[in-house]
């Protein structure tokens, strides 16, 4: 890969946290480093790389795939921590880490296996129709009151990058679905994932019921 086809970037690993191309990310940054990291940001590009833990080691562990999101919101609070919104450009993958004097992490990321920048073809009628039945029973398990109204004027990337954004599924499952190749296969797979939670053993249909 040329060097010039890497972008340096401080990357946040947070695990359970998604972050889609276009879609954003609001975050509360309280640790010193992320602090150092935020306003590093906010005095350059404003870029950060959202990617997921694999372990909880310290330093932990690093997915190859991760999203990069730009500031577009900043408050920070008296005493030092900041809320920040994040929009999502496009996913990359993690050509290395670079080795840096900063507390943050940051790494050389390639973008080029990525189409992120072109709208996706939105879904099939009955896929959209299997998504929004089948979200309805897995927020209805985990007893989330929903504005199904305002969730069926949603587009197909909105409504299924949101439901990735904020489900409770394992890190492995959040990573594969940031990781599928187009929004066809993400919305099927976010429909199993949430068709095996509910009907799983101690799941959200199970006999140790979150309602």
């Amino acid at each position: 890969m040329p060097e010039e086809a890497l972008l340096r970037i401080p990357v946040f690993p947070l695990a359970g946290a998604l972050l889609f191309p276009r879609s954003q990310l609001p975050l509360h940054i309280f640790e010193p480093r992320y602090r150092e990291m935020v306003r590093d940001a906010l005095a350059g590009d404003q870029l950060i790389g959202m990617v997921q833990p694999k372990d909880h080691l310290e330093p932990p562990t690093l997915f190859d795939i991760g999203c990069l999101g730009m500031i577009v919101g900043s408050e920070e609070l008296e005493d030092g921590r900041f809320n920040i919104v994040l929009q999502g450009i496009t996913r990359f993958h993690i050509s290395r880490e670079a080795q840096v004097e900063t507390a943050f992490r940051q790494v050389d990321a390639d973008r080029s296996a990525f189409d992120d920048e072109v709208d996706p073809d939105p879904l099939a009628s009955i896929q959209r129709a299997e998504l929004e039945r089948e979200s309805r029973r897995y927020a209805d398990a985990l007893g989330y009151a929903v504005d199904w109204d305002a969730v069926s004027r949603l587009d197909d990337e909105m409504l299924v990058n949101g439901i990735c954004q904020i489900a409770p599924l394992d890190i492995s499952s959040k990573q594969a679905l940031l990781e599928a190749a187009d929004l066809t296969t993400r919305a099927d797979l976010l429909v199993q994932f949430m068709q095996f939670q509910r009907m799983a053993p101690g799941g959200a249909d199970g006999p140790e019921t979150l309602q």
